[in-house]
């Protein structure tokens, strides 16, 4: 299978990705932000019954490099997006 390449904004929408693909593809787009500099990611997962919710939440919880995240306010999805906040690990 072909590497997806997309823009790194700071906006994930996992709506065209398949649910199996999240769990890695969080991650890595968040890496990808921080080596761009980006230290705030809106990740949306819709609202849904929110399994899709949940497992971004658990790889949020497994990353180091994540500070904090929570639920967007309405203007900015709801409790369809995850506002995460970044930080840099020190060496």
């Amino acid at each position: 299978m072909e590497p997806i390449e997309m823009e790194i904004n700071g906006v994930l929408d996992l709506h065209t990705f398949q649910p199996r693909e999240v769990k890695d593809l969080v991650p890595d787009y968040l890496h990808a932000c921080l080596e761009e500099g980006i230290t705030e990611v809106r990740i949306i997962h819709g609202k849904g019954t929110g399994t899709l919710r949940r497992t971004v939440h658990a790889a949020l919880e497994r990353m180091p490099e994540v500070g904090s995240y929570r639920l967007a306010p309405e203007n900015a999805g709801g409790w369809g997006a995850t506002l995460v906040t970044l930080h840099l690990r020190h060496r």
